[in-house]
């Protein structure tokens, strides 16, 4: 950036007069009186798009960060825009529709430089978008919105994640949108479209938000009305180059669509079929079955996930598969909750021995940003217990404890598959057929 507002410089010192390009009565006379001035807005606003990449990495750069930087960007990025004006003012007889004026207003000297340092930043630029990407696929596969995918952590710090995935889908995309578009130049329809359609999104996002934060609501009126005008101008502009590209937009964000939609909405379709039982009701079967000799020992701890927000309740497919299918014997049975919060970085968890030695429940209460690492977690608590003497990690046989040999624990994760018995309405039936095609594509909860 400060490359950028150096060569800005140097081209304003021989034709200053640019500046008064920030008069906005320019841009009111250019909207109303050039012909087409209002459909050339959306080749004005692919001057706007860049700022995308600024944000895409807020998770990774932090706020503060942005906060500080954000002014310096604008700055420079306005003085090399009145840079390219102001040496195409003064070179107006050399300049044709193939001349880029940010190339051509270098120093010859520093053409090279320039274009390696530009290739840097478009790289940067790019994996600030790969790695943002990384993060949205993890909240929304949290928040239920995405097929379960393979997600590694390369490190511990905060943030570093890698979907291989989704790698993949942004390499096959970028070399389709190369070979299809063939030049820059004619992705600028859909290139432009989205950053538009983006920028309205988070308006709207940002007006619910401050609705919900009881924010005076004239003031959100005032700001809704300002900024949906604005980008509303340049959506109806960028609109006009929908059949030269733009429909690619459409198309992309509708099978993004779709995807979310029937994840979501199959999902809560199959949690519709959960049946909750009543613990109490079972617990002396519970403890009886923990003690009984005759029944082989199935693990010493014996882990089942649970949707029961309740702690008084359990699925009754937990209880089928402990008593009836196979009878599974155990020391400790231990239920799992994992309850995705709307605040992004919340990190808790709360124990609960319903069944004081033999049924314990751990509650984790997690931001919709944080990784979800409930094996890293789990771990994590079970260490504390240990230290608190809750529980006793080492191994309960005779033969193993006397080396200090852990514990053994075995997870068991119960999926649910249609009976094809049960005739759902048309729309609901659609919708479990797409989610029984994407299931395909993720991963199971064990494998996750």
């Amino acid at each position: 950036f400060t490359m950028l507002g150096v060569l800005g410089v140097l081209q304003l010192i021989y034709h200053p007069g640019i500046l008064k390009a920030l008069n906005p009565t320019y841009a009111m006379d250019f909207l109303t009186v050039h012909p087409n001035g209002f459909i050339l807005l959306g080749a004005v606003f692919l001057c706007t798009t860049g700022a995308d990449a600024l944000y895409s990495d807020l998770g990774h750069c932090g706020r503060n960060n942005i906060r500080v930087t954000w002014g310096y960007v604008k700055i420079c990025l306005l003085l090399n825009y009145f840079g390219q004006g102001a040496w195409i003012i003064t070179h107006f007889d050399y300049v044709n529709e193939w001349t880029n004026p940010f190339f051509a207003m270098m120093p010859s000297w520093f053409l090279v430089p320039g274009i390696v340092i530009a290739t840097v930043a478009a790289i940067i630029a790019s994996q600030a978008m790969i790695t943002s990407s990384f993060t949205l696929i993890s909240e929304a596969i949290s928040l239920n919105f995405w097929p379960k995918v393979r997600i590694n952590y390369p490190t511990n710090i905060k943030g570093q994640m890698y979907i291989s995935s989704i790698n993949w889908v942004l390499y096959f995309g970028c070399v389709f949108i190369v070979l299809f578009f063939q030049k820059s130049a004619n992705m600028e329809a859909a290139y432009g479209l989205t950053i538009n359609i983006t920028m309205l999104m988070t308006t709207i996002l940002l007006g619910v938000y401050l609705y919900f934060k009881h924010v005076p609501k004239y003031m959100l009126a005032l700001f809704l009305l300002l900024y949906l005008f604005i980008e509303g101008a340049f959506l109806i502009a960028n609109l006009n180059k929908f059949m030269h590209g733009g429909y690619f937009t459409f198309l992309i964000g509708s099978v993004l669509f779709v995807i979310m939609y029937v994840w979501f909405n199959g999902r809560k379709i199959k949690n519709s079929f959960i049946e909750f039982l009543k613990i109490d009701h079972y617990r002396e079967v519970l403890q009886a079955l923990s003690k009984d000799q005759s029944v082989p020992k199935y693990a010493t701890n014996l882990v089942f996930l649970t949707k029961a927000n309740r702690e008084s309740d359990v699925e009754s497919k937990i209880i089928y598969s402990i008593l009836n299918k196979q009878p599974k014997r155990a020391d400790t049975y231990w239920l799992l909750h994992i309850d995705i919060l709307d605040d992004p970085h919340v990190l808790e968890y709360k124990v609960t021995h319903i069944i004081e030695g033999t049924l314990i429940k751990v509650d984790f209460k997690i931001g919709f940003k944080v990784q979800p690492r409930i094996n890293l977690f789990f771990r994590q608590v079970l260490e504390e217990m240990s230290r608190n003497g809750e529980i006793d990690l080492v191994s309960h046989y005779e033969s193993l404890r006397q080396f200090h040999v852990s514990s053994d624990f075995r997870f068991i994760v119960i999926d649910r598959i249609q009976n094809y018995d049960f005739d759902f309405p048309p729309k609901a039936q659609f919708i479990m057929d797409l989610y029984a095609i994407f299931q395909k594509f993720g991963i199971s909860q064990i494998r996750s």
